[in-house]
């Protein structure tokens, strides 16, 4: 994809040069007919040079679409990473910056991340609902201190006390930013928006995220839109070690061909999804696409 290049932004919170890879479409340029855009968020431990999810953006690079990967303050072990508000202004300023230099369809403005990626996607869909026609976050952390408590004696832990000044507990203003922080208190400003949230089901045994992080930010929405939610005893049931439901229902046994995997939960509330999948920590970039193109990025439309 010779057309990746990197950007610099200047940020609208501190007037800092904040950089980005973009990748165009072919031949494209500022009179070319209006594309598609998929911001991808890189993951917890990576920033810029680092998590790049090659499939995904070659998939979007053959659609036609814009692609971009925003560092938004890199690595997550510093006060202004871990999803603050200069991580998410970082975000949205790389997005308006490419709008205004290229032709954009804004009925086709697509978010995804993977882990740290797909706790900010949750984030970013839930704080800005409204500049988002689909969304997908895979593997990602709801609750950051739900999340501290897996990990407070290793590195995330450390990390997060890093950018946080101290452990949940510490103090009141730690507290409020763990929450701030967390899209599992904002989720429900999301129950409008087309987000999948997905995780394999043995995340959290072979990989850093147990899948209760994404079960319970889907109650949320669902919740939030009167919904069916997930109960205890099946989040539950998914939480063992051979992540399976006693009693599925019908739409937990689907198959989708864009997984390419067994299903072992699938639920719907309004405009949003949860899927648990046969993997670990990881996201599937066809399923990624797949989910954009049913939500608004059909082709000719």
């Amino acid at each position: 994809m010779a057309d990746r290049s990197k950007i610099l932004v200047t940020s609208t919170m501190d007037g800092t040069d904040q950089p980005s890879y973009l990748t165009l479409p072919a031949n494209f340029d500022a009179h070319s007919k209006p594309a598609g855009l998929v911001v991808s968020l890189h993951p917890w431990s990576s920033g810029l040079e680092g998590g790049r999810s090659e499939d995904l953006e070659a998939l979007v690079y053959a659609r036609g679409w814009i692609y971009l990967w925003p560092h938004f303050r890199g690595c997550n072990n510093t006060p202004q990473a871990l999803g603050s508000h200069f991580a998410q202004q970082d975000i949205l300023d790389a997005l308006a910056s490419v709008q205004a230099q290229y032709p954009i369809d804004t009925k086709r403005i697509f978010l995804t991340g993977i882990s740290g990626g797909g706790h900010m996607t949750m984030l970013m869909a839930s704080r800005y609902p409204d500049q988002w026609t689909a969304a997908a976050a895979w593997v990602g952390i709801s609750d950051l201190t739900d999340w501290y408590a897996t990990h407070k004696d290793g590195k995330y832990g450390e990390m997060m006390r890093q950018c946080l000044g101290g452990a949940p507990g510490d103090s009141e203003a730690i507290d409020v930013q763990l929450q701030a922080r967390s899209p599992i208190t904002h989720l429900a400003n999301a129950k409008d928006v087309a987000l999948e949230i997905a995780a394999g089901r043995h995340d959290g045994f072979t990989g850093s995220v147990p899948i209760r992080q994404s079960l319970h930010a889907f109650n949320v929405i669902a919740a939030a839109a009167g919904a069916e939610l997930i109960s205890d005893a099946e989040i539950e049931q998914m939480s063992r070690p051979d992540a399976h439901l006693d009693n599925p229902t019908p739409s937990d046994q689907i198959t989708d061909a864009s997984y390419a995997t067994q299903i072992f939960l699938r639920r719907q509330a309004a405009r949003a999804r949860v899927t648990i999948f046969e993997g670990g920590h990881e996201g599937i970039a066809t399923a990624t696409m797949a989910w954009f193109q049913k939500n608004g990025g059909a082709r000719g439309s």
